[in-house]
């Protein structure tokens, strides 16, 4: 008998694996396994595939993307974290999916056709003047980041100054490799928290994805009012 729990809003456990409740059924993103229980449709989330899950399982103890959320995600690539976020805040949510890569936005427009609460951006995220219009003035709930850049928590910062409501929230994969390859993570991680703080944040969580993503960290971290 399968064994199914939600441990946040709209993900769950099912046998002890994590999913979230599919927004568009019968359709998979990523080559992910659908199981159905009780008629309803899940979608078995890859820790190997999705920097968020992997937080989840190394012990995220809240999980700010709600049923209802608005979420900008920047660097959404091929949409396979997006997708899940999709699923999570549902028909009264939306996620606005920013990707600058073409080959990339190519398959997230095809993500995003079975998606109407995906909206796809197509601009470079250091770049917000250029595409936020395409929020419509929305300001969102939670900024999720996963882009590779030098620079990646000045883009953070500057885009939650445009987008982020008050007391939002903002989730960041920190890329060591991509900011300083010639220094060990550890010290690139404690330079990344500084300047986050300074920059308006309170660090509420950061968890080493080892062994699901090598040399990464996931912060979460809120608005000072």
């Amino acid at each position: 008998m399968t064994s199914i729990s939600e441990i946040f809003p709209g993900i769950y456990r099912i046998d002890g694996k994590l999913a979230t409740k599919s927004f568009a059924p019968g359709n998979r993103v990523y080559g992910e396994k659908l199981v159905k229980v009780k008629n309803v449709e899940y979608r078995m989330w890859d820790l190997f595939r999705s920097k968020l899950a992997g937080a989840i399982v190394k012990g995220l103890t809240h999980v700010p993307i709600q049923p209802g959320s608005l979420v900008l995600y920047l660097g959404a690539s091929t949409g396979t974290t997006p997708s899940h976020v999709s699923d999570i805040v549902g028909e009264e949510g939306a996620v606005f999916a920013n990707e600058f890569a073409q080959r990339s936005m190519r398959d997230l427009l095809d993500v995003c056709k079975n998606r109407p609460n995906m909206m796809p951006i197509f601009g470079d995220a250091r770049m917000p003047d250029e595409w936020g219009g395409a929020l419509e003035g929305h300001e969102v709930d939670v900024i999720y980041q996963d882009v590779a850049q030098p620079d990646q928590d000045a883009i953070l910062m500057r885009c939650a100054e445009k987008f982020l409501k008050k007391d939002g929230y903002a989730m960041l994969c920190i890329k060591s490799q991509s900011i300083d390859v010639t220094q060990a993570p550890e010290v690139t991680y404690k330079q990344v928290l500084q300047r986050l703080e300074a920059g308006g944040f309170e660090t509420l969580q950061a968890i080493r994805l080892d062994p699901y993503d090598k040399d990464h960290m996931f912060w979460m971290g809120k608005r000072k009012k």
